[in-house]
């Protein structure tokens, strides 16, 4: 089980570098409940692989495409969940984003089904990606 959760992860934060979006698609459960801190836009929890990529096209939006996943720094793996420390970078005029968030991914028959995203600066995040 720990293999799979780690291959499939790995592919994952993979595809998100390269911004592989039919990678990310097939590795993204359809009913997938994800999880954003704060109190921005992007918020909440997401329901859907469809809200995720919403989110995340949003986040695109705001941040004039220059949101980035500059480094995966950790991947630790316990049964059919890892945790995995990223760090992130973006600009917009007025504003930068970068910072590390620690997102915790459970894998189920070769998909991520849940994803739970901490932000170690939550108020950097929140001033970047505003309301």
């Amino acid at each position: 089980m720990e293999n799979q959760t780690l291959a499939v992860v790995k592919d994952f934060v993979t595809a998100v570098q390269q911004v592989n979006l039919e990678k990310l698609g097939a590795l993204l459960h359809p009913d997938i409940t994800w999880e954003q801190p704060g109190n921005s836009r992007f918020s909440g929890t997401k329901k859907s692989s469809g809200e995720v990529f919403q989110m995340v096209g949003g986040m695109f939006e705001v941040s004039q495409n220059t949101m980035a996943l500059t480094d995966i720094k950790s991947i630790t793996v316990n049964g059919d969940q890892a945790a995995v420390l990223l760090h992130w970078k973006a600009s917009r005029p007025g504003a930068t984003l970068d910072t590390d968030n620690v997102d915790v991914y459970t894998v189920k028959d070769g998909q991520i089904v849940a994803a739970k995203v901490y932000a170690a600066d939550l108020a950097q995040e929140d001033h970047f990606w505003g309301n």
